[in-house]
């Protein structure tokens, strides 16, 4: 007990330092607002409901990388990280592709949560229809997401073009997608198996 807790100690820390730096002279505040506003509500849904439903480590650390990527975003802008510029040339991009690890993440970390509550709350019971069930899910959630960027584009005119962050593709909306079900895919192929033993493990602690 004492060793999970010195690791929520330090996973609630870490946290905290990034998302300070995020909030210390960002691209600008209004994109910063809208790219960490995931981060912030996921934050507080867990807080909310730790005592009544305590994910797997695993979980927490994959949403704790997941909130990172998402602060690091904000900072920045999508388009506009640095590692992700000093990458253009050397893989002959014509775009900073921070946006597609950031939606790679929209499809590995839900679909991974979204798997323990199915399993441990026994809603879906046939294993065979689980992923995809998941799979189709998140997909969905993910063009979901797409729908309100466009509509906060939409509403708020140049404002909104960070935070939209298309960099002139005309296909990003469908590369966002794709980036989404890879992440999910890769998540399931990859973790199944160590999920599954940690839901044994800890599941209900």
């Amino acid at each position: 007990m004492e060793t999970n807790r010195n690791l929520l100690i330090l996973w609630i820390v870490s946290l905290l330092a990034v998302f300070i730096w995020s909030v210390i002279n960002p691209h600008d505040y209004f994109t910063w607002f809208l790219e960490v506003l995931p981060a912030i509500v996921g934050f507080a849904i867990l807080a909310f409901t730790y005592n009544r439903f305590k994910f797997t480590p695993l979980i927490y650390w994959i949403i704790w990388l997941h909130m990172i990527v998402l602060m690091v975003g904000s900072h920045y802008t999508y388009a506009e990280v640095p590692l992700f510029e000093w990458l253009k040339p050397v893989f002959g991009w014509t775009r900073n592709n921070y946006d597609k690890v950031g939606h790679l993440m929209q499809g590995f970390t839900p679909v991974l949560v979204a798997r323990e509550i199915l399993v441990r709350k026994k809603v879906v019971t046939k294993k065979g229809w689980l992923p995809v069930i998941l799979v189709f899910a998140i997909l969905g959630t993910s063009a979901a997401y797409e729908l309100v960027e466009w509509g906060v584009s939409v509403a708020t005119g140049s404002a909104g073009d960070s935070f939209l962050g298309t960099q002139g593709d005309i296909w990003d909306t469908q590369s966002d997608m794709l980036m989404c079900l890879i992440g999910s895919i890769a998540a399931l192929l990859l973790l199944s198996k160590w999920h599954d033993s940690q839901m044994k493990t800890y599941a209900g602690d």
